[in-house]
């Protein structure tokens, strides 16, 4: 979310995306490198800003920075960017100063300071020739200023809220600016005022002048003269379908391919293709929790994925472009797809099911019925595998329904199963040959049923707490049910006996993701794998080559096949139960060796577990003693090469908090007074460790030099303070 710049005619753009910087290439959608913080680009160079208030200059090619200087500001910087000639950079402080750059001859040209507040907008005029900055702060007033004399030439004032975009005409003497206010004004820059004020009706976000040489009929332009296209908090999503909203926080042009690139509140790219508008590209820069995902098209093409809202989002596996699907007006729970792959089911907390059908060769996804007949959240949902087309939903109501395709709203419910569970339905699957069902309710049972009469074959029991996914295995008759004690148990379908129980330890951090090879216990032609995703779900994929995994924020890719599939055996998960066990050890052995006060074995366990955060503990407990500065320094100069440098990089940790940043210069000040600076300069990576120290000790330093300075006042004070009234002694 946040900023974003085209690399003109090279086919990039960088994105923001939190501390990071992403190269992302548009036509494949892949991120070639992950940089720093705030940016700016022109064709050839990058320059971004981060909180520790430095600048970097990068060849972003190769992913190397070429020069670091400090910004000068006291405060992060809000806003960046380039002149025409990519030899000037103006940058916008919190503070409310501004700061020009010559980055070829490197050296600061002007310190502009009249704003007041956060400068959230610079941009350099066009007309290189007038040498004149644009800026914009929370005082609502657009400052033009003359680089010849540093001085602010004129304020202009029309809006009643924070200027969020500027757009230049091509002579230069016109400016179209946009608010939150919900207008844009159009100002006559030779007279430095207003010559017309357009109501918009939305808080405008980024504003484009579109070129005078193209026909923009489709758009609605009739005429000549100045038109502009503003993207705001209530934009459309211009696609087929043009009543969900969309708010818009960005808008760029992209002036070589005719196109605009536009950013949501969800973080979500977008491409438009002028002069139609039609969107040629989506990228999701944002899922939140994944809650189901399968596979759509005729070869696998495509991924369908639900997540924590009430959009499904359909993913182009070339190109990773998506296609966002809007219908659902509560958080989709569960997705599942036909046996021919191009139409598939989704069912939400709203109570309702939708049908949705893939143009094979298109890819264009649409819905194409709807349906409600349960009285509470549809929470899971299985499709037909044969020919015939039914699918069977089940819900919150405690309750499984049986529909056929016939009806294209669903109007009609063939089978229902009422109160047939104690409690919420949260997963079903169909066995291949569309004969079987399997249901896992949050009574902790899994039942059996037969798809001809949905009568009740049997019941799986065994788990301690709520069964959230059932799978069948597609070529051995066995059900795999995943459950909220951690634990996975597969099943014979014929005899309902427990064939194999597998304790997972999967977190709902999507970290931890583990494939099994399912049939070491018994015989068969093929070997089946069992994958443990998110939380406690589990599926056996159809695709061994290609498996997907989609975790709360990050997708993992896993190449797979036959050849190369490494089994999880009984062994390799004893041995990770050993290094549990062995963890636990040293942390009970690091309790028994800081109340011995053994401090120096101490910390070699804390740093051998790699905790920072343990050994951080290990050094206050130090501290905390009688002589804790002379035995910090004991401890420390006792520990080998490796455990200072791994130390000195916890150290950068602890400096960013100032609830540990004295504990991160105490051991500083040890390895400082003791080495040598050849010495630290051998350690690995200790530049990049100094440079990420010094901007926080500085900051720490003005922060006790405050406080030293606040408590000489207040001694001074007490110092002159009599009681009222009291004898004089």
């Amino acid at each position: 979310g946040g900023k974003l710049k085209e690399i003109s005619s090279l086919n990039f753009m960088v994105c923001t995306c939190g501390p990071k910087v992403n190269i992302l290439q548009i036509n494949t959608g892949k991120i070639l490198h992950s940089i720093e913080q705030l940016s700016d680009a022109s064709a050839l160079m990058l320059v971004t800003a981060s909180r520790a208030l430095l600048l970097k200059q990068w060849d972003w090619k190769q992913e190397k920075c070429t020069r670091l200087w400090r910004a000068i500001h006291n405060v992060p910087v809000a806003s960046m960017t380039f002149d025409c000639t990519s030899t000037l950079l103006a940058t916008g402080g919190c503070d409310g100063s501004i700061k020009l750059w010559d980055v070829v001859k490197q050296y600061c040209t002007h310190n502009l300071r009249r704003s007041s507040g956060v400068v959230h907008l610079v941009e350099f005029h066009p007309d290189i020739s007038r040498l004149q900055l644009f800026s914009s702060s929370v005082d609502c007033g657009i400052r033009i200023w003359d680089l010849r004399t540093s001085k602010c030439i004129c304020v202009l004032e029309s809006h009643y809220s924070a200027a969020t975009a500027l757009a230049f005409s091509p002579d230069g003497q016109t400016l179209i600016s946009s608010g939150r206010d919900k207008i844009c004004s159009v100002w006559d820059l030779e007279k430095k005022a207003v010559k017309r004020t357009v109501p918009v009706y939305e808080a405008v976000e980024g504003v484009v002048l579109l070129p005078g040489t193209s026909d923009f009929s489709q758009m609605g332009v009739k005429g000549e003269g100045l038109h502009f296209v503003t993207a705001g908090s209530k934009g459309k999503h211009c696609s087929s379908n043009q009543k969900y909203p969309r708010s818009l926080m960005h808008l760029l042009p992209m002036p070589q391919s005719n196109r605009l690139a536009t950013v949501t509140a969800e973080h979500n790219l977008l491409i438009y293709q002028m002069p139609a508008l039609t969107v040629q590209q989506q990228f999701v820069g944002y899922n939140d929790d994944i809650l189901d995902v399968k596979f759509l098209g005729k070869d696998d093409t495509h991924i369908v994925v639900a997540t924590n809202s009430s959009q499904l989002k359909v993913f182009e596996l070339a190109t990773n472009s998506c296609q966002i699907l809007y219908g659902h007006t509560d958080t989709v729970l569960s997705i599942d797809v036909f046996r021919k792959g191009s139409m598939f089911a989704s069912c939400a907390k709203d109570n309702s099911l939708r049908l949705w059908k893939m143009d094979l060769k298109s890819g264009h996804v649409h819905c194409v019925a709807q349906g409600s007949r349960h009285s509470n959240a549809v929470g899971s949902v299985a499709c037909s595998r044969l020919k015939k087309a039914f699918l069977v939903s089940g819900s919150q109501d405690c309750t499984i329904k049986f529909v056929t395709l016939f009806s294209i709203i669903f109007s009609s419910v063939v089978l229902s199963l009422p109160h047939m569970f104690l409690k919420d339905v949260n997963s079903m699957t169909i066995f291949p040959n569309d004969k079987l069902l399997a249901s896992g309710s949050q009574d902790r049972s899994a039942k059996l049923w037969s798809l001809a009469d949905m009568s009740l074959l049997g019941v799986f029991r065994g788990h301690s707490r709520g069964v959230w996914c059932v799978q069948f295995s597609p070529v051995d008759q066995v059900l795999a049910k995943a459950s909220a004690d951690g634990s996975i148990k597969i099943w014979i379908i014929q005899d309902f006996s427990c064939l194999k129980v597998t304790i997972v330890s999967c977190s709902q951090n999507g970290i931890n993701s583990f494939l099994w090879c399912t049939n070491n216990n018994f015989h068969s032609s093929k070997k089946t794998f069992l994958f443990i995703g998110y939380g406690c779900c589990v599926f056996f994929p159809r695709c061994l080559y290609m498996l997907y995994s989609f975790s709360a924020l990050v997708c993992l890719y896993f190449s797979l096949s036959f050849s190369s599939c490494k089994d999880v055996t009984e062994v390799e998960l004893a041995e990770e139960q050993a290094k549990q066990e062995d963890q636990v050890l040293k942390q009970q052995e690091l309790s028994d060796l800081l109340h011995e006060k053994k401090y120096v074995k101490a910390l070699g366990v804390a740093i051998s577990l790699n905790q920072p955060h343990t050994a951080l503990r290990v050094i206050r407990e130090i501290r905390q003693q009688e002589d804790g500065i002379q035995e910090l320094e004991k401890t420390l100069l006792k520990l080998r090469q490796d455990q200072k440098e791994s130390l000195l990089r916890y150290c950068v940790v602890w400096n960013t908090n100032s609830r540990s940043c004295l504990d991160a210069q105490a051991v500083l000040q040890v390895l400082l007074t003791h080495l040598s600076p050849e010495e630290i300069l051998q350690y690995q990576a200790t530049r990049t460790h100094l440079e990420a120290l010094i901007p926080y000790t500085e900051r720490h330093m003005q922060r006790i030099g405050r406080l030293l300075q606040a408590s000489m006042f207040l001694d001074y004070m007490w110092q002159k303070m009599r009681i009222t009234g009291g004898i004089d002694r």
